[in-house]
């Protein structure tokens, strides 16, 4: 049996973000209206199906985005980039935004207010506001 590079980063990010699991929440700007989103909506944000936010996401095969994915969509890192490679092959959209952390996540949304994003529960603080508690 053959093992890429890719495919043993994706299982260190896979262990790795079950070590850290935390609390996932989806933040939004401060002075957006956080009513009405559920999981479904953001899957579909995500997943490119829909629009209406703007997806901010965390940095590829980081233990927050494979935590994220699964717990959000449902699917793992591999069926999210077979979905976006569709979508791109098409020109039917871009995959959301990516940031290097929580810290540039959070400032990303408070500086947009059509933004959307997620990070641990325990970076939250006054310049965003918690819109759903992924669990």
């Amino acid at each position: 049996m053959k093992i890429t590079a890719s495919c043993l980063l994706t299982l260190l990010a896979l262990s790795m973000g079950q070590a850290c699991a935390g609390e996932l929440v989806m933040i939004v700007n401060s002075a957006a209206p956080a009513a009405g989103i559920n999981k479904e909506q953001v899957a579909d944000l995500y997943l490119g199906r829909t629009s209406g936010w703007t997806p901010i996401d965390q940095v590829a095969n980081s233990p927050i985005y494979v935590e994220f994915y699964q717990k959000a969509t449902g699917r793992d890192i591999a069926q999210v980039k077979a979905i976006w490679s569709k979508i791109i092959f098409t020109g039917r959209g871009q995959p959301p935004k990516q940031m290097m952390n929580s810290a540039a996540v959070k400032k990303a949304v408070a500086a947009d207010p059509k933004a959307i994003g997620y990070i641990d529960k325990s970076a939250v603080d006054a310049s965003i506001k918690v819109a759903l508690t992924l669990d």
